[in-house]
């Protein structure tokens, strides 16, 4: 069971394929804010609707400095089709072994629909420019989530 991050710890670091197989890592982003959020699955409707709130508030959110990253256990076709389909602007990347999920403490087991099961617990990690968690949420809501973090970073 992988453990939960927390306002002050370092962001574990990650090195992950793009919609294009680019590799991306969040050294890559030092020196500036991400919001890293984690989702159970490309094309599908909860998923839809928070990536395309991230896309449709991206110019919000780097207007306050904040670069955008969704990873999901995805493979990186399947993030190229999600991205195309919904016309995406998020860098969207995949981590099929799960590795980054659970540094992350956004695999493990969840409630679904009354039932414990083992899968991607939907998250965001907000991580400022020095690498570090300023804010860790677990068990988040696929809608209006974006409307929130922006609202509780005063955006």
């Amino acid at each position: 069971m992988s453990e939960r991050l927390q306002p002050g710890d370092v962001a574990p670091a990650f090195t992950l394929p793009d919609a294009d197989g680019t590799e991306v890592s969040l050294s890559d982003h030092k020196g500036r804010k991400v919001i890293v959020y984690f989702y159970p699955a490309a094309l599908t409707p909860g998923c839809t609707k928070q990536a395309c709130d991230f896309t449709d508030n991206l110019d919000v959110l780097a207007g306050a400095g904040y670069e955008v990253i969704g990873i999901s256990p995805d493979k990186p076709e399947k993030l190229a089709k999600f991205r195309d389909k919904e016309s995406l602007k998020v860098t969207l990347l995949a981590d099929p072994d799960k590795q980054v999920l659970e540094s992350y403490g956004a695999f493990g087991e969840k409630k679904l629909y009354g039932k414990t099961v083992v899968g991607v617990i939907r998250s965001t990690v907000i991580v400022d420019e020095e690498g570090k968690v300023e804010r860790a949420l677990y068990n988040v809501k696929a809608t209006g989530h974006v409307a929130k973090i922006i609202k509780d970073l005063g955006i």
